[in-house]
C-alpha cells in the first residue's frame, strides 16, 4: 500500500472520470480535494514556501492535462504524488544546483574496531523518547537533520518514511534505479540517526 489507501481510489472514479472528460469544475475539483496534501509535500522536500507553491501548481495542472496518461494501475492519490514529487525534486534541484554529493557510509556509521566492536558503546537512548521535555526538541533536531540532507537523499527519505511511497514509485517519480532509492534512504536514516544519537549523548 503506498502513500494513498486504496480504497480511496474508488472515491477518486468520479474526479477522475470528470478530469477525463474535461469538465469545467474538474481543476477546481481536484484541487479541493488534493491541493493541500501536494503542498504540504512538496514543503517537506524543498523547505520552501514559494517553491512548494510553485511545484503544487505546476503538479496539480500537469496531472490535469496528462490525465490520459493515468492507467488506474496504482491508486489515483499515488500517481499524483508522483507527479508532485517529482515536481518539488526539480525545484529542490533548480535551487541547489551544486553537484549532488553522496553521503559516504563512514559518515554515518559508528566506528568499529579491528574485531567487529565499537569503539565506544552506542548508548540506548529509546527509552528516553517519550520524555515530554525532550518531545518538542527532537522534532527540531529531526527536522534539522533532514533539511541538512543532500537533496537527493532528503527526497527520497521524505518519499519513503514521511508520506509512504514504495521503491518502486520513488524510482519512477525521480527517475533513479531501485537500488539507488534503497541506498538513498538506507544511508539518509542512517544519517539521521546519528544525528539524533548526537543529541541525545547531551540531552
Amino acid at each position: 500500500m503506498t502513500v494513498m489507501d486504496r480504497s480511496k481510489s474508488d472515491g477518486d472514479a468520479a474526479l477522475v472520470e470528470a478530469l477525463r472528460r474535461e469538465d469545467p469544475e474538474a481543476p477546481e475539483q481536484l484541487v479541493e480535494t488534493y491541493g493541500d496534501r501536494v503542498y504540504r509535500l512538496a514543503l517537506r522536500i524543498t523547505g520552501s514556501n514559494e517553491d512548494a507553491e510553485e511545484a503544487a501548481q505546476d503538479a496539480l495542472w500537469t496531472a490535469a492535462r496528462k490525465i490520459s496518461t493515468f492507467k488506474g494501475e496504482s491508486a489515483f492519490g499515488s500517481w499524483l504524488y508522483r507527479i508532485a514529487a517529482n515536481a518539488a525534486y526539480q525545484k529542490l534541484r533548480a535551487r541547489r544546483p551544486s553537484k549532488t554529493h553522496e553521503i559516504a557510509i563512514d559518515e554515518v556509521l559508528p566506528a568499529f574496531d579491528d574485531d567487529g566492536r565499537h569503539f565506544e558503546p552506542m548508548a540506548d537512548w529509546s527509552d528516553r523518547v517519550d520524555e515530554q521535555a525532550l518531545q518538542g526538541e527532537l522534532r527540531r533536531v529531526l527536522g534539522s537533520a533532514i533539511d541538512g540532507l543532500p537533496p537527493d537523499y532528503r527526497t527520497a527519505l521524505v518519499l519513503h518514511d514521511v508520506e509512504g511511497l514504495s521503491n518502486p514509485d520513488i524510482a519512477e517519480a525521480l527517475g533513479i534505479s531501485l537500488p539507488a532509492v534503497k541506498s538513498r534512504v538506507h544511508r539518509s536514516r542512517l544519517f539521521v540517526r546519528k544525528q539524533l544519537a548526537d543529541y541525545m549523548k547531551t540531552a
